[in-house]
Order: structure tokens, then C-alpha cells, then sequence
């Protein structure tokens, strides 16, 4: 049985979400794999390019097609994978779906914690997938899409395990009345509410994906997993390898279908709206996060991941170069392209205090300045930290910024990749607004652009990213203080808005960054999203206690 095999991984699992301390089953770094590992990985992503997909189970299958362009390259990958349909999908995810609802949670575990174990062995294989998809860095498509995306599917299993044998499968009950007494054998099962559908990310394909994949698997529903159309080899492995672990194991491979489709024909609406399809994952724009919470209506079960402006609220620092050079990092890595990176940054016009004086507004935007510009234009790290822009229109918004309103205090240019002359790429562009200028900065400015907004002082600062988070969502916020009390202030008011603060990060440590089985990433609590990785109403909302009575003479 697999869960013998597993059990330590799975128990070790379980320990660190409830100690919140670190820990990680799948290591980040690309030594731990070994020195074969990496070329073969490249030479496996190299074999699967101009040609159909040919790894997954599915057999029925109503065309084909592909849309996947590298960003570093600019040219078309070339694979194309099966279009299947919608009513063909999820008549076999019912089908595999009740099958799988008969194990155990147990059973369940251990076939998914294997999956897990062999999608170790694509690592790098995902990684090249992951870069020429999503513009993602090299290294930063390794860790994301490979062990940090591994051990948050492993955190799901591990709160799914554990919520699962919350309760006593079946208990004797006894309730005393004088002479006699009632007994009753009551049993309690954990019902899964039906078939699951993941919606997948042009950015984040495989990261923000495998939570609910797995959150949808370990309580027993099948899962449809859409994949954005120009983001679908790294996903592809990854169900492809999940298929065969399952039909290795004795289940159904179409317990976890592949449903691509194409731009010009979205299937997306239509599965969502499907009445057999009961649990919704999405990640991506807050239009559309929109619409598909607005289907809990109809009876869907929606857990969202959209978008947020997050704030950075500069009060004091011990370090001030410190503090710019963490923020440059932080606003340039992967371009501002990811959910949890920092736009608003809420800069009092006194200035920023320190143990060696005032620091005015002029020099702290001067020195932030500075430090993206060295940043961009070292020849070590400025190409791969920024990666290229996924798509045409985030290039085009950051292009557009220096018109967006205020004084643009640094332009974004192309940047040079020595490696990909054709990356599509774009540094981060800089203005100053003030607090007035609120109809720019009350929005999401996806991609590389930072705001510098001037308030009178840092409880201003304080009250408009607290309106920011709460009006139009927030993932995280940064804050820089030396004061105990300005800190009180600051986390009361976001953490009632439900966003959490990073206080004072500098060095190797970054707001962009969630860990896995200690960070929730999104709280659920405000417009950025309605759910949270993983707490365990990620979980517990996909599937109902049912408890059954039977009278004992």
C-alpha cells in the first residue's frame, strides 16, 4: 500500500502545518537532484516541441491545437494538445469521480503523495516548460513550478488527511434514560460535493494550480484542469504524470482530465456553469474572479485568487540602502508579474527617519531610483531577475505608464537578455503621484510599475493602503519601521482588513515570497480573493459530513 510508503512523508506534512515552522519535502535548490538531472530535463523539454502532446491518457478527442509562444525566443513552441468535449470531459470525470470517492482518505494520500514523488523527476523538464510559457527566469520557473509548487500540493494532501479523520468513521452511542437506555451505531462520512474545476493562469501555471488540484483529490472529487491557452505544457506534464500514477495504482486516469482549449474558443464560461460540475479554483483577473464567485448562486462552490494593489508603507528604517535595494529586487522580479508584487509604495513628504537623520521624500525616491537601475543593468542578475513579459499587453501597459499621470521619476526600457536576443522584456518604470492622485493608484498596474505616492505623514500612509486593501483587495504589504508603536498601528489596520504585514525585510527575503506549511497565501478575507492556501476552509468546504443511525436493540 502506498500510504505505508508514504506515511512519514504524509505525517511529516501534517506536523508542519500545524507548527507553521520551516519545512520543505522537495528541496529548491537544483543540486539536490543530481547532475544528470538537468540536461536530461532540457533534452526531455526539447523532445516534446512541433508535435502533439503525447503523454496524457485521455483517448477521446475531438482536435487538436496550440498557441504557446516563448517570450524569450519569440518563437511558437509547436505542440499542440486535445481538445475534447466539454460534455466528453465531464461525463468521465463523473464516472472516475465516484470510483475515487470509494478510498479511503488513506489510499487517497498515498496515491497522490506518489504522484508527487514522480513529478519530482520532471523538474527541469517543467522548468524549461515553465520559462518559455510564462517568461519566468530560469530559476525561479525550477523552484515555482517545480518544489515550492510540489510541497503546496503536499500541504493540501496533509490538511486534506487530517480534516478528513476528524471524526470517528463510526461510533457506538449510548444515552441513558432511567431503567433503559437508547443505543444507537452512528456513522460519519465525509461525502465529496462532485467534480472540481481548476482554472490556470498565463503566469503561474503549475504554482497556483496544484492546491485546489489536490485539495479537489484528496477529499475525493475528480478534477478538470483548464489550463490558460498559452500556458499549457508545464500543467500538461504535470496531470500527464498524475494520470499514470493512477492508472498504475488501479483508479481511473480521467479522475484528473486535461481540458485545453484555444482563444478563439474559450470552454471556460461553459464548464463553469456546467450543473455537474460543483467545486471552481481560479486564478487571474479580478473581472472574471468576479463572475466566477457570482456563481456560488447556483450553487458552485468558488475559491478565488484575483488580483490586489499592494502597498508598501515607508515610516523609518535602521538602513535605508537596505530597505531600496530589498524593494528594487522585489518590484523587479519577474517583472512585477506576480500577484504578490508590491505597486503602491506610501512615502510620508517629511521623509523616512534614521539613526543618521532624516531621509527626505526626494531622496528615497532618488535612491529607490538608483537601486532598480543598478539592479536592472548588472549583467549578473538584471536579465534574469527580470524574466520577459508573458504577454504583448503587459508590455504595452508598462510602456504606457510614463502617461498614466504624475512625475515619472525613472522610465522602463527594454532590457538586454545576452542568452535570448528576442526576449520580450521591459524594466520598471517610477511615479510620483500624490495622495490626491487617487484614480491612479486605486488600480492594478500589472507588470513592472511602481507608484511613489507623497502622504503628510505615516498615519495618512497607514489609512490609504488600509482603504487600498479593503476597497480593492490586497495580497500582501510591506512596512518599514523602527517605531513598536507606528508596527502596532500599522498591522492593526491591515490585518483588519485582512492583509498580512511584512515588517522590515532586507537581505535574501522578500514580499513576494509565500512558504509553503507556514505562509496562508491570500487570507480570503478581502477583494484580492475569497480563499486561502491552505487553511482548512480551502478544504473543508469541498466535501459534507454526513452521519448515519442505525437503532441497536
Amino acid at each position: 500500500m502506498l500510504i505505508a510508503k508514504h506515511q512519514n512523508i504524509i505525517d511529516n506534512a501534517v506536523k508542519a502545518n500545524h507548527d507553521r515552522t520551516f519545512y520543505a519535502q522537495y528541496p529548491e535548490h537544483p543540486k539536490a537532484y543530481g547532475e544528470e538531472a538537468p540536461p536530461q530535463g532540457e533534452a526531455s523539454f526539447k523532445s516534446l516541441l512541433q508535435q502533439p502532446f503525447p503523454r496524457l491518457k485521455q483517448k477521446i478527442v475531438a482536435g487538436w491545437a496550440g498557441e504557446e509562444v516563448s517570450p524569450y525566443t519569440g518563437e511558437a513552441l509547436g505542440i499542440t494538445y486535445p481538445l475534447v468535449d466539454v460534455e466528453e470531459l465531464v461525463k468521465a470525470g463523473k464516472r472516475a469521480g465516484q470510483r475515487w470517492a470509494q478510498l479511503s482518505v488513506a489510499d487517497r494520500a498515498g496515491i497522490l503523495t506518489e504522484t508527487l514523488e514522480k513529478i519530482q523527476h520532471h523538474f527541469f523538464e517543467i522548468a524549461h516548460a515553465t520559462m518559455h510559457t510564462t517568461g519566468q527566469s530560469f530559476m525561479m520557473s525550477f523552484q515555482a513550478s517545480g518544489p515550492h509548487a510540489n510541497d503546496r500540493a503536499l500541504e493540501a494532501i496533509a490538511m486534506g488527511y487530517q480534516q478528513l479523520q476528524a471524526y470517528p468513521e463510526k461510533q457506538t452511542w449510548e444515552k441513558p434514560m432511567g431503567k433503559i437506555s437508547i443505543r444507537l451505531e452512528k456513522s460519519f462520512r465525509a461525502v465529496p460535493k462532485g467534480l472540481g474545476l481548476v482554472i490556470g493562469c498565463s503566469t503561474f501555471p503549475i504554482w497556483n494550480s496544484l492546491p485546489g488540484i489536490y485539495a479537489d483529490l484528496i477529499t475525493g472529487n475528480a478534477v478538470l484542469v483548464k489550463p490558460h491557452p498559452r500556458a499549457v505544457l508545464p500543467i500538461a506534464i504535470v496531470v500527464a504524470v498524475i494520470q499514470q500514477v493512477l492508472e498504475e495504482n488501479g483508479q481511473d486516469p480521467y479522475t484528473c482530465q486535461l481540458a485545453t482549449d484555444t482563444s478563439e474558443h474559450l470552454i471556460t464560461k461553459e464548464l463553469c456553469e456546467h450543473p455537474d460540475v460543483a467545486l471552481i479554483d481560479y486564478t487571474g483577473s479580478s473581472g472574471f474572479g468576479n463572475y466566477v464567485e457570482s456563481l456560488t448562486a447556483h450553487g458552485k462552490t468558488v475559491f478565488t485568487e484575483k488580483a490586489g494593489v499592494n502597498s508598501v508603507i515607508l515610516d523609518s528604517a535602521k538602513d535605508i540602502d537596505a530597505v531600496v535595494q530589498n524593494l528594487a529586487f522585489s518590484v523587479s522580479l519577474y517583472s512585477g508579474q506576480m500577484c504578490t508584487a508590491p505597486q503602491n509604495f506610501f512615502i510620508p513628504e517629511s521623509g523616512i527617519r534614521t539613526p543618521n537623520g532624516n531621509i527626505p521624500f526626494n531622496e528615497v525616491a532618488t535612491r529607490l531610483k538608483d537601486a532598480v537601475t543598478a539592479l536592472v543593468n548588472n549583467p549578473k542578475m538584471g536579465a534574469g531577475t527580470l524574466g520577459a513579459l508573458q504577454n504583448e499587453a503587459t508590455v504595452q501597459r508598462a510602456k504606457e505608464a510614463h502617461n498614466i499621470g504624475g512625475k515619472v521619476v525613472l522610465s522602463g526600457t527594454p532590457v538586454v537578455n545576452e542568452e535570448y536576443k528576442n526576449a520580450r522584456t521591459f524594466s520598471p518604470t517610477i511615479v510620483e503621484v500624490s495622495s490626491a492622485d487617487n484614480s491612479i493608484y486605486e488600480r492594478e498596474l500589472f507588470g513592472p510599475v511602481i507608484l511613489l505616492i507623497k502622504t503628510r505623514d505615516t498615519d495618512h500612509s497607514i489609512q490609504l493602503a488600509r482603504q487600498m486593501a479593503a476597497k480593492h483587495g490586497a495580497i500582501t504589504c510591506a512596512a518599514y519601521t523602527t517605531d513598536e508603536t507606528a508596527k502596532d498601528r500599522i498591522a492593526d489596520a491591515m490585518n483588519s482588513v485582512f492583509t498580512p504585514v511584512s515588517f522590515n525585510f532586507t537581505g535574501f527575503i522578500w514580499v513576494n515570497q509565500h512558504a509553503a506549511f507556514s505562509d496562508f497565501h491570500v487570507t480570503g478575507g478581502n477583494p484580492a480573493g475569497n480563499a486561502s492556501f491552505t487553511n482548512q476552509e480551502f478544504i473543508v468546504k469541498r466535501f459534507v459530513w454526513v452521519g448515519n443511525r442505525t437503532y441497536m436493540e
